[in-house]
Parts: structure tokens; C-alpha cells; sequence
């Protein structure tokens, strides 16, 4: 088992929970309604019957509270939870020295949980349906196989590419949900809530301006809560104000549909040099020099959500929409950047 594997109770992840932004019960999340709702009905069943909760997958783009969930829910089940991730759980052995080490009603965390190996993976199978460990102990003729019985516990897998998780291990989960992208108030509600943790003096307006500019995604938003922060005390002022706001997310090159630099030079990469699309993601990744899981998991999902690029057959292409945004008009962008470079 590696350093990387952290082992801990629910207020051990990343610091006490005084120390974070992270909401400590299902009543102080705020967002996902249908899937907090269920998710507290399920809850209070199984406390009701003395149960440990079934186990859980949440995925959805990164930033939108699937860690938080599995925090809330061991808070919740007054439960120990056990952190680890897919790229750390190398060996089946590591895996198994976790159950192993597991409690009655203990929950144990696996970040981007498609990417277990398969040997792990099959370690998997009969702890989650029957509490059972398979090992095997010994080499060559003298290997026997020993079954031992785990407490009942809860498995929590979060993971941003449910595409890749294969059909046994996801069928295994009796809760499956998706986290969606907060529309604006709810990320005001909880830029407000953040502030008010973090002793931060923030206008209405400049709350929502900051939750406009967010992506839909509450990391985002304590992030640029905190660097608005820096701007608004290098004016000079204690609180934050509208002026204040506005002026560090310039500063920060964030617009007003929250869209970064990258977001925009993928944007403009499309547009100049391959006519708008489509295009390959590979092809893009290496015009732009960025990783393709870097664009494919953190850049693309918003920009199609907001409506500003296609995915087809054939590749990616840009909108009108993202013509209009960039001040672009399509008639005029045809024929691509060196055709244009030409004709000036």
C-alpha cells in the first residue's frame, strides 16, 4: 500500500471540516434536489433499520460535489469513511488490506473509480454483493484459497467518465447519480454561504456576478470568491463590491459566460484554423498544446452545455453562438487563418 492511500474518519479529508467550504450535512448542500431528496430518504432508511447504506456511485464533471456527498454521507450514517482513488489501488492486495480494515457501517471513498485496474476491480465484485474477500495464499501447488467475511459496509465511487466504468461493477451499485451543473442562484447561495465562513463581506450583486461566471460549478466558485477577495483588498476595500468583482475576474481573463483563456483559444482554434470544424479532439489537443483528457473532461462538458460547441460523427464544431460571444461573424471567418492572413 503507497503513501497516497489516505486512511481517516469523516474529518479527516483535507483538514478538519472547520478548515474547508465543504457543507457537513445533506441539509446544508445546496443544489442537486431531486438527488439530495433521494439520497436522504435512502439515508433514513437504512438508519432506521441499522443498516449500512447501499453502495453509491455518483459521477458528473469535476467540482460538483460527488467528494462532498461521500462526506455528508458518512457524517450522516455517523460512519468512519476511508479515502482512496483508482490510480492508487495498483495491486488487488492493496485493495484487500483496505477492506480488510474496514468497520460495521464504514464507508470507504473511491475517487475516479473507472480507472481500477481489472485485478482490483475483481476483488470488487463478492465484497460489494456478498462481504466476502477471496485470497489466496501461497504460490504454486501449495496455494490454497481462503474466504474471509467483511462487516457490511458502504462502497462510495465517483467518477467524471461513467462511459469507461464496465456493466458488472456499475450494476453493483444500488444508488447511481449524476451531478448536474448549478444554475446561477444556487451558486449565489453558496458563494454567500462561503463567504460568510470565510468572514468575506460580499454584495448581492457581486455574489451573483461571481455565481454568473462560475462554469455551474461551486469549486469554481469559492475559488474566484477567493481571488476576488485579493482584488478587492489590493483596492483598498474590506468588502466585495459589484466594481471589485468584476474588475478581478477581468483581471483573471474569466468573461461573462465564465469562459477561461483555454476555453476561448479552443474556441478561436476551431474557428481560425479548421474552418469551425469539425475536428478531431486529438487533432485540437495538439494545436492548442493541451492534453486531450484535460479538454475532453474539464473544457468540453461546459462548452456543450451552454451551447457554444457540438460534438458530432466527425468531430467538434463551434456554434453561432460561439461566434456571437467572440465577436465573430461566420460569414467573415471562412476559408481559415492562413486564407485570411492571405487576403489582409
Amino acid at each position: 500500500m503507497t503513501d497516497e492511500v489516505l486512511i481517516g474518519d469523516a474529518q479527516a479529508d483535507e483538514g478538519s471540516f472547520e478548515e474547508t467550504l465543504r457543507p457537513r450535512r445533506l441539509t446544508e448542500f445546496v443544489g442537486q434536489d431531486r438527488l439530495t431528496s433521494n439520497l436522504g430518504v435512502f439515508i433514513n432508511a437504512a438508519r432506521d433499520r441499522n443498516e449500512a447504506l447501499d453502495h453509491a456511485l455518483f459521477f458528473g464533471p469535476p467540482g460538483l460535489g460527488k467528494t462532498t456527498l461521500a462526506l455528508i454521507i458518512a457524517t450522516e450514517m455517523d460512519a468512519q469513511i476511508h479515502f482512496t482513488s483508482g490510480p492508487v489501488l495498483e495491486r488487488a492486495g492493496d485493495l484487500a488490506a483496505m477492506l480488510t480494515n474496514l468497520g460495521a457501517g464504514d464507508v470507504l471513498f473511491i475517487d475516479e473509480i473507472h480507472r481500477l485496474p481489472p485485478a482490483v476491480e475483481e476483488i470488487l465484485y463478492p465484497a460489494m454483493e456478498d462481504f466476502e474477500l477471496d485470497l489466496v495464499i501461497g504460490q504454486g501447488p501449495a496455494a490454497r484459497s481462503v474466504r474471509l467475511t467483511l462487516p457490511r459496509f458502504t462502497l462510495v465511487g465517483a467518477t467524471t467518465r461513467t462511459g469507461l466504468l464496465t456493466a458488472p461493477l456499475r450494476d453493483r451499485f444500488g444508488i447511481v447519480s449524476r451531478l448536474e451543473f448549478y444554475p446561477s442562484d444556487h451558486l449565489a447561495q453558496i458563494v454567500a454561504r462561503s463567504s460568510g465562513i470565510l468572514s468575506i463581506e460580499v454584495a448581492t450583486d457581486a455574489a451573483a456576478e461571481i455565481a454568473r461566471r462560475s462554469r455551474g460549478t461551486p469549486r469554481i466558485a469559492n475559488r474566484l470568491l477567493r481571488r476576488v477577495r485579493d482584488f478587492a483588498h489590493h483596492l483598498g476595500s474590506e468588502a466585495v463590491t459589484l466594481e471589485a468583482a468584476r474588475w478581478g475576474l477581468e483581471q483573471m481573463e474569466v468573461d461573462g459566460f465564465g469562459l477561461d483563456h483555454l476555453d476561448r483559444q479552443l474556441l478561436t482554434t476551431i474557428i481560425d484554423v479548421y474552418d469551425g470544424g469539425p475536428v478531431g479532439l486529438k487533432a485540437l489537443a495538439a494545436s492548442i498544446g493541451e492534453d486531450r483528457g484535460t479538454l475532453e473532461d474539464i473544457h468540453e462538458p461546459y462548452l456543450l452545455q451552454i451551447g457554444l460547441l457540438q460534438r458530432t460523427p466527425r468531430g467538434r464544431t463551434v456554434t453561432a453562438a460561439a461566434y456571437r460571444h467572440l465577436g465573430l461573424d461566420p460569414a467573415g471567418t471562412a476559408g481559415g487563418l492562413f486564407e485570411q492572413q492571405e487576403s489582409d
